[in-house]
């Protein structure tokens, strides 16, 4: 020891550092249930060292004990990026498998009974029909389980698009959180320099609550890139674009589709409104789990809500009017739960419609039904002169009233009526028509079928544009059932018999992808099925996620968490290093005392 008072250096020097480490341990203490607060430890390093004399050879020194050399604040880098990578990606599937979940839900419960159920109860009531058409009860059977069927249907499209405003309002508010997480992080980024300027302290508390944020910010979204530069500001990229800078963040406005007030996210900083020029911030196109890009809340939100409402055209092109190919269809609306939900549920009432209704009031080309070359001209609702030429290749695919299989009601009328009606236009155009044949002419009604307007909704057999024929609600025996047989008429059991087998007819397919037709009876079960082992892909991945996610924080919180036990144990340390400082810088003052007592 170079003297009593070098001892005094060493013992004060305890005291400090052990006073640092008792603060330290009390500050952990207190926050052992702060969110986002990270452990923080003591590192010690020797201070100064006195020479002792002047030897040229084995000079000494002698030590000035010890100082608090820096706070650690505790965190594995590693195990941060695994963290938010895997809550991100869990966020993505969990949200898609709850929208998956909601489908099933309005499918198996519609105001206390099944979907199943309508369908099934509409089959069965066209059974009763096939047995006797002309049984008012079993005509008012098909009436009334049409209408609940039809209105069961209505429920739920109409909950599917009720999910879908709902998914919208929490992208809006997930798009307004992590804006409010950006100009949060900014506030934290100019404390943090403020405090961390003169490189004394270190802003721990302030780094806690932004790395908490940078947490929340990376179940949202895929945080592409994020680290901190010399001066302690933290940097974020949000797939691939800058949202996080120096002195700024860059916020995510939501673009209002006025049609359906569906938002999409878009760049401020890289859009140019006036030129009506928006960049978006998420590539909806190509997402999976190779790329790295199945990650995040909002975008999981953005699939599952779909960016419309559809019905069954939106399995055709919108150019050439065909059915979707597979590749187009899986690159368009198949990644959307709710949009292909409402695709499959209208293809299947657009089908039935078609069928119900085809047999009902049959339709077939004029080239069918005038087979010798002849002529048909009328006069349509605008005063033209219409020609319709039976031996030209186009025109004799017009279709009309096929009257010669054709059943009527009680009241013999003609056209027969429709079960199921267009909301923007009738069945049928009846116009007083010339036909012509070898120089022959004859006048008679034809009844020119007003063809589906895939353009215009409301004028196709789609859900939206459906309602029960009013015709037959009031007067169930107008329904077609009696056809004429040897110059009377008799009941039809032919038509009962056709509308029981379309139920037992494979002939149309759930959607492009579909290679397995199905039939009314098996649509329900088929459509379930997909969508079911849609949502157990999906739940199951969530499930495993949501395993690893917590795994990591486990370590994770090894690392960062408090323990209230191990902190304790660190005070009772700090708490002897202190008395034995303190007893130590007794015995040097005694010794002090006793060498200036003596000498004088």
């Amino acid at each position: 020891m170079a003297n009593s008072f070098g001892s005094l250096y060493v013992g004060a020097s305890g005291l400090q550092s052990a006073s640092h480490g008792l603060n330290t341990t009390a500050n952990n203490l207190s926050n052992v249930n702060t969110e986002g607060y990270v452990r923080e430890q003591v590192v010690y390093e020797d201070r100064d060292y006195r020479k002792i004399g002047n030897a040229s050879i084995s000079t000494q020194y002698a030590g000035l004990g010890v100082q608090v050399g820096t706070i650690v604040h505790a965190r594995d880098i590693f195990l941060d990026k695994a963290y938010r990578s895997e809550s991100g990606r869990h966020s993505f599937y969990d949200a898609s498998s709850e929208a998956v979940q909601e489908v099933i839900t309005h499918l198996q419960e519609t105001d206390g009974q099944a979907f199943k159920d309508a369908i099934d109860d509409l089959y069965k009531a066209f059974e009763e029909f096939a047995k006797d058409p002309s049984d008012t009860v079993n005509q008012n059977l098909v009436l009334q389980k049409a209408s609940l069927f039809l209105s069961r249907a209505k429920a739920v499209q109409t909950g599917f698009e009720d999910y879908q405003r709902i998914i919208n309002s929490k992208i809006i508010e997930d798009i307004d959180r992590v804006n409010a997480i950006g100009k949060e992080m900014v506030d934290l980024n100019k404390r943090i320099q403020a405090i961390e300027a003169a490189h004394v302290e270190k802003a721990m508390n302030l780094r806690d609550q932004r790395d908490l944020l940078l947490d929340e910010l990376s179940g949202l979204v895929r945080v592409t890139n994020y680290e901190e530069d010399v001066n302690g500001v933290l940097h974020i990229d949000i797939e691939g674009a800058e949202f996080l800078d120096e002195v700024t963040f860059h916020e995510i406005g939501a673009l209002v589709d006025k049609k359906n007030e569906f938002v999409t996210p878009y760049w401020t900083h890289l859009s140019e409104p006036k030129k009506d020029y928006y960049y978006p911030v998420f590539d909806l196109e190509a997402i999976s789990a190779t790329t790295g890009s199945d990650i995040g809340e909002i975008k999981a939100l953005l699939l599952a809500r779909g960016d419309d409402w559809c019905d069954y055209r939106d399995f055709y092109d919108d150019v050439t009017g065909k059915y979707l190919s597979s590749d187009n269809y899986e690159k368009g609306i198949a990644n959307s739960t709710m949009m292909n939900s409402e695709a499959e549920l209208d293809t299947l009432i657009h089908h039935l419609a078609v069928n119900v209704n085809n047999i009902l009031s049959p339709i077939a080309e004029v080239g069918e039904i005038y087979t010798n070359n002849q002529t048909i001209s009328y006069v349509d609702a605008n005063g033209n002169t219409v020609t319709i030429n039976t031996a030209d290749a186009d025109q004799k695919k017009i279709r009309i009233l096929d009257e010669r299989n054709v059943s009527v009601g009680s009241d013999g009328e003609l056209p027969p009526r429709e079960l199921f009606v267009r909301i923007g236009c009738d069945r049928y155009t009846a116009v007083n028509a010339t036909i012509t044949e070898n120089g022959q002419t004859t006048q008679k009604t034809i009844y020119l079928y007003n063809e589906e307007d895939t353009t215009d909704s409301s004028k196709c057999y789609t859900l939206k544009g459906l309602y029960i024929n009013e015709d037959l609600v009031k007067q169930e025996s107008y329904i077609p059932h009696l056809k004429m047989h040897d110059n009377k008429l008799a009941v039809d059991y032919d038509i009962g018999a056709a509308l029981s087998e379309i139920w037992d007819a494979q002939e149309f397919n759930l959607n492009p992808s579909d290679t397995t037709p199905c039939g009314y009876k098996g649509f329900y079960v088929k459509w379930i099925g997909e969508i079911g082992n849609i949502g157990t892909v999906y739940q199951s991945t969530a499930a495993s996620l949501e395993g690893t996610k917590e795994q990591i924080e486990f370590s994770r919180q090894g690392v960062i968490g408090v323990a209230s036990d191990e902190e304790l144990t660190i005070m009772i340390k700090y708490q002897s290093a202190y008395n034995a400082a303190s007893r130590y810088i007794n015995v040097v003052n005694e010794m002090i005392e006793h060498l200036i007592t003596s000498l004088f």
